[in-house]
């Protein structure tokens, strides 16, 4: 195992993404964490946040405090709209540093594209083209071409995975339906005001049937990927848990294509790939054998209707929709084992 150190810094290390990122990197033996950044609370440990790090770490101090040429790595994990801003300051004057955003500042290719989704001007769109979209498992070859990793969303991820291999092999066809719940920590701490529907945390709720900001990240990645124009219908829950997805996609196979045709293609694709498990053939599935881990499980169902299947794909968001995956794409940038600080079961923790 290499013994090399990357100093880094978190920037919004409070938040439930912020937080459980620290956590795992506190654990990760090839990291320093020099800075932890945040608003409010300066000065305080992060144990007062989050009472699983028992490591010693450096007190939240404002972002205007952290010496650049210290660092080799800064994790962002702020409202969409702030990590742009930061890293345009940044990023010619300290060309050491490489940066992950945990935001959608950088998933968006096309800056009209991320205004009309995000309702804000891009500020950075010149850095743009110095960015890469990188779900780990896709752009392991790609990725330290980069100094700017986009980390996915939540949703795109369970999506992803599990898809791209099969439209790649033109094995289903161009309509998709996809039906996505989540816990609701996906909301971000601040929930309640931007839920506002009664029993919030004893009922599931639907939302953005029409224009979910997240989909244009599967459209986006999805060409890239394939060079394959599809329709996707998405509709995203929120569920009274505090974290995990289970994605359901509804599926037409192609001709000659059957639901273990389409297992085998994803056993082939990801045998490599340490996180991705594939279930036997109609096998049932939930979310929780993924809760507090960075794997991926899909499971490739028949239904009733002749050639019409069901891919289901569970993740964690926190983790592999998030913190969990920025270490993965960390690893794969540095070199370390790409399951570094991410080998054990985490903790429970409810905020």
């Amino acid at each position: 195992m290499s013994k090399k150190k990357i100093n880094i810094a978190v920037i919004g290390a409070t938040g439930f993404t912020g937080l459980e990122l620290v956590f795992l990197l506190s654990k990760h033996p090839n990291v320093k964490i020099n800075y932890l950044c945040a608003t409010k609370k300066l000065g305080k440990s992060i144990s007062i946040f989050d009472n699983r790090i028992k490591k010693i770490l450096p007190k939240i101090s404002s972002a205007n405090k952290v010496k650049w040429s210290s660092l080799d790595l800064v994790f962002f994990s702020l409202p969409n709209g702030e990590a742009q801003k930061m890293i345009n300051k940044i990023y010619y004057n300290f060309k050491k540093i490489k940066f992950i955003d945990l935001s959608a500042d950088f998933r968006i290719i096309n800056p009209y594209i991320y205004k009309k989704n995000y309702k804000k001007e891009h500020k950075a769109i010149k850095l743009i083209k110095d960015s890469i979209y990188s779900i780990a498992e896709l752009s392991k070859n790609e990725i330290n071409k980069y100094r700017i990793i986009a980390n996915p969303g939540c949703y795109p991820t369970s999506i992803q995975i599990p898809l791209i291999p099969l439209i790649k092999k033109n094995m289903i066809g161009n309509e998709i339906i996809i039906d996505s719940k989540s816990g609701y920590s996906g909301a971000g701490k601040y929930l309640e005001r931007k839920f506002t529907h009664k029993n919030l945390y004893s009922s599931i709720h639907a939302y953005a049937p029409k224009n979910h900001r997240h989909i244009v990240e599967v459209e986006q990645e999805v060409m890239k990927h394939t060079k394959k124009k599809k329709k996707f219908t998405f509709n995203p829950h929120l569920l009274p848990t505090f974290r995990g997805i289970l994605s359901s996609m509804y599926v037409d196979l192609k001709k000659n294509a059957t639901a273990n045709k389409l297992r085998r293609e994803l056993i082939k694709f990801y045998k490599k790939d340490k996180f991705i498990k594939i279930q036997k053939l109609d096998a049932k599935l939930g979310s929780g054998n993924v809760l507090n881990t960075n794997n991926c499980e899909i499971s490739i169902c028949n239904t009733k209707v002749k050639n019409k299947i069901i891919i289901f794909s569970a993740i964690d968001n926190l983790i592999k929709g998030a913190s969990g995956q920025a270490i993965q794409n960390m690893n794969l940038i540095y070199k370390f084992p790409e399951n570094s600080g991410l080998k054990w079961k985490i903790l429970f923790f409810y905020f």
